[in-house]
């Protein structure tokens, strides 16, 4: 599990195109300093598995699903990346519970540049629109960011100057690619209501008007003292 604070800019520092998946060394001396074979680093967002560490480097597998779903198969030699590891049990949760499982990419579209900051607006792909609210979060290339315009097909983003410079973001035009990886608690409170009843009554319970709940039983009533 992730934040979505940028720890450091990496950069790229070979790729091995093995057909449906690929290798991907990186350039990240901090956050390969503690970092060893099977951990997790998130590139631009993604979670991906540590293979090899050396000389302040890492390499990757990327997958076949990962190429499809995100924009690290257009990643080449050179190209900055965001890293972030993993959050200890314990940390600071400075931006939101990020999974680095990532639900497709967005396009930038606009970008409104002023003194205090710069304004991007990212053409969604479909479906993920009604995940976003106003002034809620998003992840967009691995940078935990708070929606400002929530629309079906695009939303917009305000970019202070510190997330301008220590991320990829700041260098990112219209026309651009980004990951996009929508608040997992969205998807969650979706499929219960897809589900049509709430876990009480789902497992065979009704509501007590003190905030538990009953379970019925045999033509009995069960009490189950679940005070909330």
């Amino acid at each position: 599990m992730f934040t979505g604070i940028v720890e450091e800019l990496g950069r790229v520092v070979a790729v091995e195109d093995h057909g449906e998946s690929a290798r991907l060394r990186l350039r990240g001396p901090r956050v390969t300093a503690d970092a060893g074979h099977g951990d997790s680093i998130a590139v631009n967002g993604v979670c991906l598995t540590v293979v090899e560490t050396g000389d302040g480097e890492f390499t990757a597998d990327v997958m076949a699903e990962t190429l499809h779903r995100s924009s690290l198969g257009a990643l080449t030699v050179g190209s900055p990346v965001n890293l972030e590891r993993p959050m200890a049990l314990g940390g600071r949760l400075d931006g939101h519970l990020v999974q680095g499982h990532v639900d497709g990419t967005g396009t930038i579209t606009a970008r409104r540049d002023a003194d205090s900051g710069t304004e991007l607006t990212v053409a969604l792909p479909d479906g993920l629109g009604r995940y976003l609210v106003e002034k809620g979060s998003i992840t967009v290339d691995g940078v935990s960011l708070t929606v400002v315009e929530a629309a079906d097909d695009r939303f917009t983003v305000s970019l202070i100057p510190t997330t301008l410079a220590l991320t990829t973001l700041g260098t990112k035009q219209p026309g651009d690619p980004v990951n996009l990886e929508v608040d997992v608690l969205a998807k969650y409170v979706e499929r219960l209501l897809k589900a049509g009843a709430s876990p009480a009554r789902a497992a065979g319970e009704t509501a007590t008007p003190y905030g538990g709940a009953q379970r019925e039983e045999h033509g009995g009533t069960q009490r189950k003292e679940e005070i909330r």
